[in-house]
This record gives C-alpha cells, sequence and structure tokens, in this order.
C-alpha cells in the first residue's frame, strides 16, 4: 500500500513516499529538539519540532502523554522558554525572522498569548531567566539606541518593570539564583566582545560580586555563565572559564569569593551543569568534532562516564531521578533524544530520516598548526570527484560529527563533502579560536587552502570543480574566497553572508557590531583599512567562478542591502550569478523553504560546475 502525506497538508510533499529523494526525506522528516522541563514540575516540558513543515514550540504533559502546539507562525518560532513553576511558556515574537520584537507568554495548558512584560519597547533579546516564584522575570534587551539594558519584572503585577543595568557595550542575562535574590550578568564593558567578565547584581542593580579574568580588556580570557546551583540559599555559580588554554568549568561562591576550579583530566573543551539536587554536575566534553558526557561528583570529585553512542551530543540534561536525557545524532545516523534509563524519549510519529554516510577524520599540516577537516563521500565512489567545501559559520563555532540534511543532499548527488574546522573554530583551544581576530577572513581561508590542497594531491577532488560554499561567516568566507583566491575555486555558494563588510557593519544588530570591533580593532572609520582588506567587496572584480547567493530579506545579522551592493558591481561587469531572496532573517524555518534553497543551489552546481 502506497503512504500518503496527506493531500489536506498544504506543506506536505506531492506524491507517494516511496518516490520521493532521500535528500527531501532528510529535510522532512519529523525532528525535535531536546525538551526543556520545568524544574518546580519536571512533567512538564517544552520543544522544538518541524512536525508541520515549520519549527514550532510544542507542550509536552509527561505525565498524561499529551503534547500540543504551542506557536503556529508563518516563519516558525524556536526561542521559548518553559517558566521554572511549569505554568507559562515564554516565548520571542519577531517579525519574519528579524530577530527584533518581544517576549509573549501563554498558559502551559494552552490559552491566549499575552505580552509578558508590557512596557517594554521591541527589542533584540539579551538572555532572559525566570524565577521558581512564577512572579519574578530579568529581561535582556539590545538596541542600537540604548545598548544592551536589562530589567526586572513582575509579570502579571501590573508593576511597571525597573532597569537595573544599562551600557553601550553587549552584555546579557545569565542566569538568576534559586531563591531570586541573585543575578548574573555577563558583559564585555571592556569593550572585547569575544570576552565576557562576569557581575553579580541584586535585584535593586546593586553590585554583589565581580570576575574579569580580561583584566579590564587587557587579557583575552573569557568567562560563561553556567548556572547558580539548584538549591534554596546556596550561593555558589557554576562559570565556563579559559584560564588553561580551553573552557573548564569551576564554581564560584559569589559570596565569599572562593573558587573551586574542577582540574578535569580531559582534552578539548569542557562545559557543565548542576544535576537537579546540587550534588554533582553533568560535564559535556567536546574534542576533535566528538562529544561524550561524565558526572562529576562534588564531594568525591569522582568522574563517570555516562554512555553514549560515538558521535556528537548537542544538548544534554540530568533530570530529577538521575537519569541524563540528551539528543544525539552521527554523521550517518539522524538526531535521536534518548535517555540512560534506556531507549528513546521523545519520538516523533512520520516519516523516518534516512541516514547518510560516516565522516573521515583527516588532519593537515597548515600555516598555522593542525587542521580538522571532516570528510564525507559517496559510498564506494573513488576520485576525484566533484567537491563542495562546506564552510561553517559562527565564526566560533566549530564543525562535527553530527547528522546534516544540507550536506547529506551533495553526496546523494554524487559529491564529496569537506568541511574545515579552519581558525577560529571552537573546540581546539583558546589560541586557535582567538586567531580569527588576525587578518579577519584571510586566515580561515589559508586554512581552506591547505585542505583543498590535500583534497587535490590525495586524489579525491578533482581540481577543476571544486564548490565553495557556506552559510553566515562561511557564507562571508565563500565571496572573500571566491575574490582572493579566484583560480582555485570553480563555482561558489553563498548562504545570507557578509558580502559588503561597511555597510554590513552599518546595518547590523549591536551586538554584532561589537564583535565586529572587537575582531577589526574598531569602527570602519577608525580603521578603514582592515575593514577594506577583510571585505568581499575588495575584491569583487576579481572573482571569475559563478556565483549562487541567497538571502533573507529581514536579516539583522547578514543585512540585505550590503548583498545587493555586491551584486551590483557583479552586475556591472557581466558576471555569471544568481540571487535568491527569501522572506525570512538568518535563515528560514519553513521546510519547504530549505527544501526549494537547497534544489536551487543543487541546479546551479549542475548548470555551471564543468563536466
Amino acid at each position: 500500500m502506497t503512504e500518503s502525506n496527506g493531500s489536506d497538508n498544504p506543506l506536505a510533499p506531492r506524491g507517494p513516499i516511496e518516490e520521493m529523494p532521500d535528500w527531501e526525506k532528510r529535510f522532512r522528516a519529523p525532528r525535535v529538539s531536546l525538551p526543556d522541563w520545568a524544574e518546580e514540575a519536571p512533567e512538564r516540558s517544552l520543544f522544538v519540532s518541524n512536525a508541520t513543515g515549520t519549527y514550532e514550540l510544542y507542550a509536552w504533559d509527561r505525565a498524561g502523554g499529551g503534547q500540543r502546539q504551542a506557536t503556529d507562525r508563518p516563519n516558525g518560532t524556536t526561542d521559548g522558554v518553559l517558566s521554572p513553576d511549569g505554568e507559562w511558556i515564554w516565548w520571542f515574537d519577531d517579525k519574519d525572522g528579524d530577530e527584533f520584537g518581544v517576549w509573549r507568554r501563554q498558559p502551559f495548558a494552552g490559552g491566549p498569548d499575552e505580552a509578558a512584560v508590557p512596557g517594554l519597547e521591541p527589542s533584540y533579546p539579551a538572555g532572559l531567566a525566570l524565577g521558581r516564584d512564577g512572579r519574578t522575570a530579568v529581561v535582556g534587551r539590545s538596541t542600537d539606541e540604548d545598548g544592551t539594558t536589562i530589567h526586572l519584572a513582575r509579570p502579571g503585577s501590573g508593576e511597571e518593570p525597573v532597569e537595573i543595568y544599562r551600557h553601550r557595550e553587549s552584555a546579557g542575562v545569565g542566569d538568576l539564583s534559586h531563591d531570586g535574590t541573585l543575578i548574573a550578568v555577563e558583559h564585555t564593558e571592556h569593550g572585547d566582545a569575544m570576552h565576557s567578565a562576569l557581575r553579580v547584581l541584586r535585584p535593586d542593580g546593586t553590585t554583589v560580586a565581580e570576575l574579569d579574568d580580561t583584566k579590564g580588556g587587557t587579557v583575552e580570557l573569557g568567562l560563561e555563565v553556567l548556572g547558580f546551583a539548584p538549591v534554596a540559599g546556596d550561593t555558589r555559580l557554576l562559570v565556563a572559564h579559559q584560564r588553561g588554554g580551553r573552557w573548564e568549568p569551576l564554581v564560584w561562591d559569589v559570596e565569599t569569593g572562593e573558587e573551586t576550579d574542577l582540574a578535569l583530566d580531559l582534552p578539548g573543551d569542557v562545559s557543565a551543569e548542576w544535576y537537579p539536587d546540587g550534588s554533582g554536575l553533568l560535564v559535556a566534553h567536546g574534542f576533535e568534532a566528538r562529544s561524550e558526557l561524565f558526572r562529576y561528583d562534588l564531594a568525591t570529585r569522582e568522574l563517570t562516564k555516562v554512555p553514549t553512542p560515538p558521535g556528537t551530543v548537542s544538548g544534554a540534561t540530568a533530570r530529577p531521578d538521575g537519569s541524563v536525557e540528551y539528543l544525539w545524532s552521527s554523521a550517518a545516523e539522524p538526531s535521536a533524544v534518548r535517555s540512560t534509563s534506556g531507549g528513546v524519549v521523545l519520538d516523533p510519529p512520520g516519516m523516518r530520516s534516512p541516514g547518510s554516510v560516516p565522516v573521515e577524520d583527516v588532519w593537515v599540516d597548515g600555516p598555522g598548526g593542525r587542521i580538522h577537516a571532516l570528510v564525507q563521500k559517496p559510498a564506494g565512489a573513488e576520485g576525484p570527484l566533484p567537491t563542495v567545501f562546506d564552510i561553517h559559520g559562527g565564526p566560533t563555532w566549530h564543525d562535527s560529527d553530527s547528522f546534516a540534511a544540507g550536506p547529506a543532499a551533495w553526496v546523494d548527488h554524487g559529491y564529496a563533502v569537506v568541511r574545515v574546522n579552519y581558525r577560529g573554530s571552537t573546540g581546539y583551544g583558546r589560541e586557535w579560536t582567538d586567531a580569527l581576530k588576525h587578518r579577519v577572513g584571510l586566515i580561515e581561508l589559508e586554512d581552506i587552502a591547505a585542505v583543498r590542497d590535500w583534497a587535490i594531491d590525495s586524489g579525491l577532488a578533482d581540481p577543476g570543480r571544486l564548490i565553495l560554499s557556506g552559510g553566515s561567516w562561511g557564507g562571508y568566507l565563500t565571496l572573500l574566497g571566491l575574490g582572493t583566491q579566484p583560480d582555485a575555486w570553480a563555482l561558489g555558494i553563498a548562504v545570507v553572508p557578509v558580502a559588503d563588510y561597511v555597510t554590513a557593519y552599518h546595518d547590523e544588530m549591536e551586538a554584532l557590531k561589537a564583535m565586529d570591533r572587537t575582531l577589526l580593532g574598531g569602527t570602519p572609520e577608525e580603521v578603514p583599512e582592515r575593514f577594506e582588506a577583510s571585505s568581499p567587496l575588495t575584491y569583487v572584480d576579481r572573482v571569475k567562478a559563478p556565483v549562487y547567493i541567497s538571502a533573507g530579506v529581514n536579516d539583522p545579522r547578514c543585512p540585505i542591502r550590503q548583498i545587493d551592493n555586491y551584486v551590483k558591481r557583479l552586475e556591472a561587469r557581466g558576471a555569471v550569478h544568481e540571487v535568491y531572496r527569501y522572506d525570512a532573517g538568518h535563515g528560514s524555518l519553513v521546510v519547504d523553504e530549505r527544501i526549494k534553497q537547497t534544489q536551487l543551489e543543487l541546479s546551479f552546481a549542475r548548470r555551471h560546475l564543468p563536466k
């Protein structure tokens, strides 16, 4: 019997599932995020799913087994928080992906949405912490006019929110203590947007404690809030630091000032969160594009491995019963929410996603050290193959051995895919990440070029059929690479890129302006030569390869005007290019839209890549 997709669903694919190609099934197959659970009502959870064809928030009553869709917007919703008492779902309401809006909330059991904090004007979000009493909220806001402000609010009381923090530089709400008397803030008042310092405030805005490893911006060491101890009256704050050349956790008692370094003997980056009773930490360890979990007992200092399959754990949480739920995948196997108590926790109904091929690890000697790359190619295929260099965004991010529908689609169409964790990527130590600040864009492309040379010399890649591709910062590196390495690439596919760095700076959201000032050492007016050297627009007339660009017209991160400036320069000299503009922000949450964009990219490559 042929399985139908339901003609009454306008988002459903047309035709029987058996006739749908595997690459499209991977996008359409229902998937879920790791469920967030209410600390005072752990049977109530919130998760994200694409089950309707658009990524939206879902409420899940574990006790009764009922699930319901909580949000329903044309361009989707993923930013949501469940209040600790389990009574309210908070979600961020922006306009078509522009990331500028207000928080709204609705009852967990269902009901009308309401403004969560009346009196606060729309802004970019800068963190949110909700109190266990159900009556306290700490709301972070960012605007071009005011910089960062943080407000204490009493939802539902009728009281006006009170501003407790303000600064021109970027900052954000870290966490609220169990009893609601301490508020942790991450800030970059020293001007280095890549390395935050910490301040703990009382609800009236007065300072309790400070922790600043940057020493006023003179040292490149960052701190990150991981969370207050989940115990009444406990003033311990779990913090991530970089003092040992990588991210690792320590416990800081903000009342006494005592710092307890955990001294975990693990290579790579380490993060952690509290077990619900405060007796231990759930440790997440990332190393060489893979991850694993441990339990750290604070009393005995014992580190015990939490069993997970080889691959990537992209999220994990310890439950009150001591079990651990985690979102896991590998390049070959689709994501699933699993539990150490056994089995899959949340299994969406419907079509199952096909798997893909596993990744091969490659290490290449580069100008700044050994470069880690992940390679996939069609099963049984022999090179040289047409090869896509799929460059990650962030830029402080990294590619991992995790499932991704985009690279798998290229593999299905006969391409090899190479993903490079260039200098600037996370997971390989602080020096590797902070190298990003030197010759922005150009240093990353040196690493990509070294891996490209390996791909050709090893026989994997056909040197005449190399595609440079990526999204966000990866899209930026694509356009910059096409201009600075014009003879190296046969084709370029840039998704939501930075194309004209000066115009992008002036049009982007304030938090990204701060990041660009940190990366480049000032504004375009202060260091024009650095912006010019790192801008794809500078090199656009050298581009030889056909260029495909897609862009969200509401994107606050890589705004549309700077892309139009770049495209006009391509048009002026008759360069081969195509541009696709879509009505969303920095990417789409609509499955049909993602499929359409993948089809356009594959089609562009098919028509313009040399045979």
